[in-house]
């Protein structure tokens, strides 16, 4: 089995903000998850270089346009490690790579009878890079607006255009027969009725600027953004070679977006697709949107969230967790300070960091630092084990289905479990009465933090690396196959250092 998954390549105008490191987050989770699981995984992100926006950000800083290109997406690659990422490959759309295979695609096309030129004429945004109806605009102040808020210009040139209306019904067929193509369901619904209303045939080139990559034998147009950076996923898996091992193996993938950029993916880019003779995504997940503090982010309002800044406030796996525990993955969520300390201290410090460091800074000063297994488990350590596989197969859904938060929920409701039955066995007082039993029920709180902390490794990857030290044990020595087995004969623990300090309101 493969598991092909992306990121949206991001736009380099700008700095990266929370919303590019929620994004990456959530992909870097999912391909941890599945390595876990067994699968050989692809994870791919990068930055998407070309159109009027970035020429115009170029120009305003008076760089030469590919040197500001080289200097943005460094930031958004040296961002991956700070984030405690692993990608597999980044891809920039001014490699030549992408070039040559973004003009093929544009070649299959016209060979497949997709492309005609015409005369495009009507509403569009620079800074969504999207063309809009009129019954899509909002009248301010007598200019349109878009629905991101950004301006529309009347733009009228020359242009090529797909005949994405002649892909209605496919769509529509292909998106009835797999309903959770598109998740969540709410976008699912949204995308149908948009394809439903009825599509236009979609203008793909422009002639009133120069960045970007060239239509094949057109001297004067380039391709229209979107075509050119949805490419990028056929791209990093060496299109066009589809007899490659690359594209025979992950290809389709499944893409994480933003919900700004849903129409993109699963309209636009499933037709190109198959216009092409290629198979659609095999899923597109939509994400919500952050707020700061319960106000909308802008450069405006000057509370955009700096990535760098607040991890180095709070943590990287505190705020790893934070994000993909408070809000169910698609929602909108608020990002508050309040709130990060408040799901830290409750979750990861009280709860899951508290009973590790209990438990193990006992076994360390009252069974020298070793614990055994038992000849045989009593009822109560039964049903805590027998607890742990229903919370895991639980949890082993949730993520299939992409709810983090539901498979994180699921895992601390089970140490509130194992935190009660540490209260009710008390190690402290079989010490002097029972130490035979006391060993008993260290040895299984032990492996049964160890089995959690295998199922938290997607979501705070470096600090279950730390805390498997303690047990001098590596997350290469587990699987999702193997975790239910998981009863060493011994193991010898190191003194613990706190983990999850708590954050102070």
């Amino acid at each position: 089995m493969t598991f092909y998954v992306t990121t949206p390549i991001y736009y380099v105008n700008d700095v990266p903000h929370i919303g590019h490191a929620y994004t990456t987050i959530a992909c870097d989770i999912f391909s941890r998850f599945y390595k876990l699981k067994g699968e050989d995984t692809f994870f791919l992100t990068g930055t998407d270089e070309h159109g009027q926006k970035v020429e115009k950000a170029s120009n305003l800083k008076n760089k030469d346009t590919q040197v500001f290109v080289d200097e943005m997406s460094k930031n958004f690659r040296d961002l991956i490690p700070f984030l405690g990422c692993e990608i597999d490959d980044f891809i920039r759309t001014t490699e030549n790579r992408h070039k040559k295979a973004a003009q093929y695609l544009w070649n299959k096309l016209k060979d497949n009878n997709q492309i005609y030129l015409s005369n495009y004429e009507g509403w569009y945004s620079i800074r969504d890079e999207a063309f809009y109806s009129e019954n899509e605009l909002e009248k301010v102040n007598d200019k349109f607006i878009a629905p991101s808020g950004s301006p529309v210009e009347w733009v009228k040139e020359e242009s090529f255009f797909f005949k994405l209306s002649s892909w209605q019904d496919k769509l529509i067929e292909f998106y009835e027969e797999n309903q959770d193509s598109i998740l969540p369901k709410s976008r699912y619904n949204e995308v149908l009725s948009f394809i439903k209303s009825g599509l236009k045939d979609l203008s793909i080139s422009r002639t009133t600027f120069k960045w970007g990559i060239k239509v094949p034998g057109e001297d004067n147009h380039v391709m229209y953004v979107w075509i050119d950076a949805l490419c990028n996923y056929l791209t990093a898996i060496n299109y066009p070679d589809t007899d490659n091992h690359y594209f025979k193996n992950y290809w389709p993938a499944i893409h994480v977006v933003g919900k700004d950029i849903l129409r993109f993916h699963a309209v636009y880019w499933p037709a190109f697709l198959m216009a092409a003779d290629i198979q659609p995504p095999k899923k597109i997940f939509a994400h919500g949107w952050w707020t700061n503090e319960g106000q909308k982010i802008s450069k405006s309002l000057g509370n955009i969230i700096n990535p760098y800044d607040i991890i180095d406030q709070y943590g990287l796996d505190q705020i790893r967790f934070f994000l993909f525990r408070e809000v169910p993955f698609g929602n909108d969520g608020d990002f508050s300070k309040d709130a990060i300390a408040l799901r830290v201290n409750a979750d990861l410090s009280n709860n899951f960091g508290n009973l590790i460091q209990r438990i193990s800074s006992f076994v360390v000063n009252n069974s020298d630092s070793i614990i055994s297994k038992p000849n045989t488990f009593d009822k109560n350590d039964e049903k805590l084990l027998k607890l742990f596989k229903e919370s895991f197969e639980s949890y082993f859904d949730h993520m299939k289905s992409f709810q983090i938060d539901r498979a994180l929920k699921n895992i601390f409701a089970y140490l509130s479990e194992v935190n009660a039955y540490v209260d009710t066995q008390a190690p402290w007082s079989l010490k002097k009465t029972n130490p035979e039993r006391m060993r008993d029920v260290l040895y299984i709180v032990t492996i049964i933090t160890i089995r959690c902390s295998i199922l938290l490794y997607p979501v705070i990857p470096s600090s279950i690396n730390n805390i498997l030290k303690i047990y001098n044990l590596s997350i290469k020595d587990f699987n999702f196959e193997n975790i239910n087995n998981f009863f060493p004969k011994t193991l010898n623990l190191n003194k613990p250092s706190p983990i999850f300090p708590r954050i102070e309101l």
